[in-house]
């Protein structure tokens, strides 16, 4: 069998879908540093970009172990890789590939992690981890019930660990978020999920524990913010080009030790 027969035979591997924006290069940088090579999962990254050209892939590959790509049509998606969207795109998947098509949201927000999520829940047959980090806007929140329904797993960085709190805020706010944690006890968590035979289960095993008199209880200790998916007051453009990458040029000086 030829390794697209075997990847679309063999879709036991987790997918993890990492969505962010403003502040989000942070974000993927922290969390990618403390994921190992060999983790088992594909590592999605979403960027809530329309117009802006995406560098990570040309950042990202400094932080991470695996190989990073820029997804292309059709590229097939396999484990121990980190995969990031270009702009402009809509990103599906199908038969264990990944489709691109054109924005369908071309004015005001998008919601291309959403639409990613969303075609997740309804083409993938393996583990489905999302992962929701800084940002503006509520991007993802709509679907993060969805990937519950089907047994996945959803996680929302810390606020206070984030530059812009408003998306992983609205993600929490959508009373569908498993876990509230900074960048590297997310990526201690996406290994633990990808090793976990039954994700599920053993989710439903923790809140039953902490609903135990006398146990520590899983709380995230801050308000949420939810923006409807609209913009912040006064402010109606995506984030620039120094709000995504901030200092971070096509070569940089600091590299994955």
């Amino acid at each position: 069998m030829d390794n697209k027969g075997e990847s679309l035979s063999r879709r036991d591997f987790p997918v993890v879908c990492v969505g962010g924006s403003a502040g989000g290069l942070d974000a993927y940088i922290r969390l990618l540093r403390h994921l190992p090579a060999d983790i088992g999962a594909a590592i999605v990254i979403v960027n809530h970009l329309r117009t802006v050209a995406t560098l990570l892939h040309e950042i990202l590959p400094r932080y991470a172990g695996m190989p990073v790509e820029l997804i292309t049509e059709r590229l097939l998606i396999q484990p121990n890789r980190v995969f990031i969207i270009p702009e402009q795109r809509d990103l599906h998947i199908l038969d264990g590939e990944f489709r691109l098509k054109p924005i369908s949201k071309p004015r005001g927000w998008p919601d291309v992690i959403t639409v990613f999520l969303r075609s997740l829940t309804q083409h993938w047959g393996g583990k489905l981890v999302a992962v929701i980090v800084s940002g503006y806007d509520g991007d993802g929140a709509a679907a993060l019930c969805g990937i519950k329904e089907v047994g996945g797993i959803t996680i929302a960085q810390k606020l206070d660990t984030a530059g812009h709190p408003e998306m992983p805020g609205s993600a929490i706010a959508s009373g569908c978020i498993d876990f509230v944690l900074s960048p590297e006890d997310i990526a201690q968590e996406i290994v633990r999920i990808a090793h976990a035979p039954s994700v599920r289960a053993d989710i439903d095993h923790i809140r039953h524990r902490e609903q135990q008199p006398g146990a520590p209880q899983h709380s995230t200790g801050i308000r949420p913010v939810n923006y409807r998916g609209q913009a912040p007051p006064g402010d109606h453009s995506e984030p620039g080009a120094h709000e995504l990458y901030g200092g971070h040029q096509r070569k940089g000086e600091h590299r994955r030790p």
